[in-house]
């Protein structure tokens, strides 16, 4: 009758520390370096979902909304070459975490003719 207890106690406990919680996996950072990438409003032109016209960059072909830089620091958004009109091209330096573009610089390239 003890094996049999003992051998029950022992099952419990063994399963009981397989169920444990997972540690989270922290959000991995990807760090870009001076790659040139498509930069726009998020929601105009990248037809992503937020609350307003919103700076975004499109990096690997994948959008991600910009912090650290509004879309009105390059002028007026809403003009005729403004980012919720045209997309235009960047050399961006900064970290994707979250799904988000942390940017450090955001340079903008002359327009191609």
């Amino acid at each position: 009758m003890k094996k049999l207890i003992f051998a029950l106690l022992l099952g419990v406990f063994s399963v009981a520390g397989n169920a444990q919680i997972a540690p989270q996996k922290t959000a991995a950072s990807k760090v870009i370096t001076k790659q040139v990438v498509d930069i726009a409003c998020g929601e105009c032109q990248f037809k992503m979902k937020g609350k307003d016209c919103e700076l975004a960059v499109k990096i690997d072909g994948k959008p991600h909304f910009v912090d650290g830089k509004g879309i009105d620091d390059f002028g007026d958004a809403h003009g005729k070459h403004g980012f919720c009109n045209a997309v235009s091209k960047a050399e961006v330096t900064g970290e994707i975490v979250n799904n988000r573009f942390q940017a450090k610089e955001i340079k903008l390239l002359p327009v191609k003719k």
